[in-house]
């Protein structure tokens, strides 16, 4: 990511480069600050594994969604202009205010229920305060729109609605098990 960076700031990058460079910011911004946050970046003092909070669906359904995602975003590269022919200037100040939003509201959502998940030992009830009180599941809720950010960044409808429609699908699913 860095050497495409590199490249596309000198104005010598491939199309597969520029791929390369939304790629790498992607899955540093999704996966870094929530896994610091979470513990899972420190060497000494890692958190204890619960299984209680192993709710998942089978293999088989998150690697499909997996697949599904990438391929989304795959696709908005192909269906997306290339990077430098996309207006810049304050026709992006939208999309730069949706992802700031989006992180900010991905990183309460998980810092909140690593700090609740600790003290409930059986949830009695549905959690209606913290970022609980907007959205039913504000982790998923924002990570969607993250991907969905990512499409209306690149100008990328269709594969804005093959990517929500991904996770529409998954995130059911997973949320109806942690539910039951």
């Amino acid at each position: 990511g860095l050497y495409c960076f590199r490249k596309h700031s000198i104005g010598e990058a491939s199309i597969v480069e520029q791929l390369a460079i939304v790629t790498s910011v992607f899955a540093w911004l999704t996966l870094v600050p929530p896994a610091y946050f979470n513990g899972y970046l420190e060497d000494y003092y890692a958190r204890p594994h619960d299984p209680k909070w192993d709710v998942n669906p089978p293999e088989w359904y998150r690697l499909l969604f997996c697949v599904g995602v990438m391929v989304g975003h795959w696709l908005a590269a192909f269906e997306a202009p290339e990077l430098h022919r996309i207006p810049g200037g304050w026709s992006n100040v939208g999309v730069w205010i949706l992802i700031v939003v989006t992180l900010l509201m991905q990183y309460n959502s998980t810092l909140y229920l690593a700090k609740y998940s600790e003290k409930v030992v059986v949830p009695t009830a549905v959690v209606q305060f913290g970022p609980y009180r907007w959205v039913r599941h504000p982790v998923y809720a924002s990570t969607m729109l993250l991907f969905a950010t990512y499409c209306l960044a690149l100008r990328a409808p269709l594969s804005l609605m093959f990517v929500v429609a991904v996770c529409l699908m998954y995130y059911e699913q997973k949320a109806k098990l942690e539910e039951v």
